[in-house]
């Protein structure tokens, strides 16, 4: 089966993301990356606000990520790709808590699972498989590296003739 995502309306849902983060869309598709693999599910998700030239699909192993440009939004965005999936929209399930997504989805007889349902299925899926949960996997080399240039830009150095 295939997920149909409203990426920033299962964002905030998310224990540890936020819509705030400027990283928040990637971590999203890392996490769907992960739950389709251990799930066996494909995932189309689709993320509103895309600047100019930004705007199209990526693939991301079984996730397919929408950049939907500005003008339009993800809700309208997944409406059209319903229509466009006619009877074969019988064989996803959207994932939103937006009601007129869940409308649309039901009109064409997709199944409908909230954002908070599915966040509470990838708490039982880090729950099966911890390695999952990006919150408690090590950092890798490159990671620590931007941390350690991050908190080394930030401080003054330690001493003061420097500063001239």
């Amino acid at each position: 089966m295939v997920l149909i995502i409203d990426g920033h309306n299962l964002i905030p849902r998310i224990p540890g993301m936020s819509l705030a983060d400027p990283e928040d869309e990637a971590q999203l598709i890392q996490l769907l990356q992960d739950y389709c693999r251990v799930r066996r599910k494909q995932a189309e998700v689709f993320f509103d606000g895309a600047p100019a030239g930004q705007a199209g699909v990526r693939g991301h192993g079984l996730v397919r990520a929408h950049f939907v440009r500005e003008g339009m939004t993800a809700d309208d965005a997944i409406m059209v790709y319903l229509k466009k999936l006619k009877k074969r929209a019988r064989n996803v399930t959207v994932v939103s808590s937006d009601r007129q997504v869940a409308a649309a989805a039901r009109a064409v007889h997709a199944q409908v699972m909230t954002s908070e349902a599915f966040a509470a299925a990838w708490a039982d899926l880090t729950q099966e498989a911890p390695g999952l949960d990006p919150r408690e996997r090590p950092l890798s080399e490159d990671e620590v590296a931007q941390w350690e240039r991050l908190f080394k830009d930030s401080h003054p150095p330690e001493n003061p003739k420097s500063y001239k």
